[in-house]
This record gives structure tokens, sequence and C-alpha cells, in this order.
């Protein structure tokens, strides 16, 4: 038993090095094709490695009211920030923008939200995150990863209908296990849910960052997803 206990630690720390990993090149692709989409990948790779983090410190017994508030905010943060980055790639200006503007106002409410109300410490079963938030922030966050979720399949379908590639395919797959992430809270081995989030969060990477590259669209010269 501490064996596979030591196992599991292990393991989820070494997920959120990988995806720590993933951050940085992300910011410097981001940084050497200057292109905003590319940093929101980034920060959605950033923001997957926080909340591993806070998943193996739970694991490992470090369980606190404030570390619970942001694992909440980062559920819904990952896949809206990943959305931004995907909505960025259209070279749809006016799409990008108001589609940002609508989920920055719903990520800083579930943020708001989230570091103002006290998560009780038994939402931690056996080192695993297992209980639900307060019923206000389950409806918040989806105002967030419900439309993200939608963003990223149409993103991913329509360039699958351009051109088949199989990063299409692989954003599409990574949408869904993200999507369905959450069924693993009542399966018997929960902890399954973390790696259900690992692979949907490389899955959405490999994806995005070959998006740009294999392209939506013609190349527009200009757009919200270049930043000079």
């Amino acid at each position: 038993m501490l064996l596979d206990q030591f196992a599991i630690a292990a393991s989820l720390a070494g997920l959120g090095v990988a995806l720590g990993v993933l951050a940085v090149r992300g910011f410097v692709r981001a940084y050497a094709a200057r292109k905003l989409a590319q940093a929101m990948w980034g920060a959605g790779m950033a923001l997957g490695a926080a909340a591993m983090a806070i998943e193996f410190l739970a694991y490992v017994g470090v369980v606190t009211g404030a570390l619970l508030q942001g694992y909440v905010f980062l559920s819904a943060a990952i896949v809206g920030v990943l959305s931004l980055g995907a909505a960025g790639s259209l070279h749809r200006p006016r799409l990008a923008r108001g589609y940002a503007a609508f989920e920055s106002v719903a990520l800083a409410l579930v943020a708001a939200v989230s570091f103002t109300t006290p998560m009780p410490l038994s939402m931690v079963v056996a080192g695993i995150i297992v209980g639900n938030p307060p019923v206000l922030l389950l409806v918040l966050s989806s105002i967030v990863t419900v439309p993200a979720t939608v963003v990223l399949l149409g993103t991913a379908v329509v360039s699958l209908r351009r051109s088949f590639r199989w990063s299409h395919v692989t954003m599409i797959a990574g949408a869904c296990v993200l999507g369905a992430g959450g069924a693993f809270y009542i399966a018997s081995f929960p902890v399954m849910l973390y790696y259900a989030e690992f692979v949907g969060i490389i899955m959405l990477f490999v994806g995005l960052m070959n998006l740009s590259r294999l392209g939506l669209t013609s190349p527009a010269p200009t757009g919200v997803a270049r930043s000079e």
C-alpha cells in the first residue's frame, strides 16, 4: 500500500512537471512567433501544472482552504484559457474579441467567487479531491467551461472539415476527455480523474500547437491572433 501511494504521488509530481515543461515550450513558441493564441495555450498548460501541483499537495496531506479555492478556480480556468487560444487561431478578429471579452468576464467572476467562498476540507478524501464545491460555483464554472468546450470542439471540427489532420482529431478527443473527466469522481478509483485531466490537456495541447501551423483559414495579415 505504501509503495502504491508513493507511486501515485510520484506520478502526480511527474505530470505536473510535464505540464510545466509544455507551458514553457508554449511561451517560447509564442514569443518566437509573436502570436497571442500560442501564449494562451502556454498559459493553459501553466494553469494545468498549477492544478496538478495542488492535487499532489492534497495527496501528500497538505490541504488548506486557500488551495482548494485555487483548485476550484483552476478547474474552470484551464479549459477557458485554452479556448481563448483556439478562438484566436480562427483569424476572425471580431469573433475572437467578442469571445475573449465574454470569457474574461466569466473567468473573473468565477475567480472572485472561488476565492471568497470557504471550501470545506472534507472535499479531500484519502488524499483525493473528490468533493463538489458549492452549487453556485458549479453553475458559474459551467458558464466558463461549456462555451469553452464548444469553442474547442467547434474549432477542431471546422479545421477537420477543411482538411483531415490527426492533430484535429487529437484536439477533439482531448476536449471530450476533459468534458467527461468529471465522471471519474464517482469511480472506485477517483485518482483516475487526475490522469484523465492530464491526458485531455496534453491532447488539446498537441492539437492546438499544430492548429496555427496547419491553418484553419488562409493566414490573415492582421488579427487578434497576432500580437506585434
